[in-house]
């Protein structure tokens, strides 16, 4: 595992129950990549091969659109390494999770 991603997706929404229903269905669209992936409060943090992230990230946008959105905006956070492997989202958090 050479990359990790946080995104932060915000979908343009009438209220918040529309904005949640969308965010969901990018959630839904992560938790089916298989990738290992940690959601918070405020961003989702996947792990994985960098150019496989990129292509999930991309793919955030369009699906937030296709549910609904006329615009989205997406705040990424990126870690990389490409000789090596980067912090894992376990040995970030866990610890403050027991």
């Amino acid at each position: 595992m050479n990359a990790s991603v946080a995104i932060q997706t915000l979908p343009e929404a009438k209220n918040d129950d529309e904005l949640i229903r969308i965010v969901d269905e990018v959630i839904d669209y992560i938790k089916s990549t298989g990738l290992n992936y940690y959601v918070g409060p405020f961003e989702t943090a996947i792990e994985g091969d960098y150019d496989e992230l990129m292509d999930i990230v991309k793919e955030c946008q369009h699906i937030a659109i296709r549910a609904g959105a006329p615009s989205v905006l997406a705040y990424i956070k990126v870690t990389y390494k490409p000789e090596g492997d980067v912090l894992t989202i376990e040995k970030k958090v866990t610890k403050h999770h027991q």
